[in-house]
């Protein structure tokens, strides 16, 4: 079974500088204090895709996390290796068009698959949901290649952002069991027999949607955050300029903001 949690936000400044502000948004808590959780981001690929003219970027965040109190009671120490601070390492991949005006992102936890993996999605555009259904329809019917247009498109005052989360938990599946453990502390007693008993008598099923529906029930206050944190990255771009930001950003870490340490 898996859960889906789907919104639908618009921000009030140009599509170019919401996808600089999404590359920034991790980059230092003085520029975004929503950020102090995140404790490393490291790029692993960036390449401008020559036929399309698509930027094609692949990141990983390591962020400090806490796993939810209630999930935490529901399971075993044995598997989610008791409460408090965790961290957990985040694959980010995402595709910018610049031509058109869309951003596709996608992340996913590479921890604790085992017992939760979560999938963000979003879809940056200059449109509105609907309008950019239309245009890709369209654009399907008449086989317009993502070059074709030639015409320069205005740029838009806002940029529509739609962010789907899907929760999967596969605890009680055999292999699933195992990766659990495998990031979690040892007990006494044998990991997978005890986790395997203990599922028996609560139902693999039910304790998936379970944990299922404590995560999603927590989406709207993590998405609240990730937009409080977006906006004050816009806010100093607009009231700063961006060479000003980048440049005070540089003078305060003592190097350049597309440096990578």
């Amino acid at each position: 079974m898996v859960l889906t949690h789907t919104t639908n936000h618009t921000y009030s400044h140009p599509f170019p500088t919401v996808t600089l502000a999404f590359f920034l948004r991790y980059y230092s808590p003085q520029l975004n204090p929503f950020s102090s959780h995140v404790l490393s981001t490291d790029t692993i690929s960036s390449h401008v895709d020559p036929d399309t003219g698509r930027l094609h970027t692949t990141r990983i965040h390591l962020k400090r996390s806490r796993m939810p109190a209630a999930v935490v009671k529901l399971l075993p120490t044995s598997v989610t290796g008791g409460g408090g601070d965790k961290s957990s390492y985040v694959l980010e991949n995402s595709v910018v068009d610049i031509r058109e005006g869309w951003m596709k992102t996608e992340s996913q936890n590479l921890n604790f698959t085992g017992i939760l993996s979560i999938v963000e999605q979003q879809h940056y555009s200059v449109s509105p949901p609907d309008a950019t259904a239309s245009s890709a329809e369209r654009d399907s019917v008449l086989g317009t290649s993502p070059l074709a247009s030639t015409v320069a498109r205005p740029i838009s005052p806002n940029t529509f952002v739609t962010t789907t989360f899907s929760y999967r938990s596969s605890l009680g599946n055999k292999k699933q069991d195992h990766a659990a453990l495998a990031s979690t502390d040892a007990s006494d007693e044998p990991g997978p027999r005890r986790i395997g008993g203990w599922i028996s008598g609560w139902g693999a099923n039910r304790i998936q949607r379970s944990i299922e529906s404590i995560a999603s029930n927590k989406t709207d206050d993590a998405v609240n955050k990730s937009r409080d944190g977006m906006r004050m990255v816009l806010e100093r771009l607009r009231s700063n300029g961006v060479v000003a930001v980048l440049m005070e950003l540089r003078r305060r870490e003592g190097k350049s903001v597309f440096d990578q340490s």
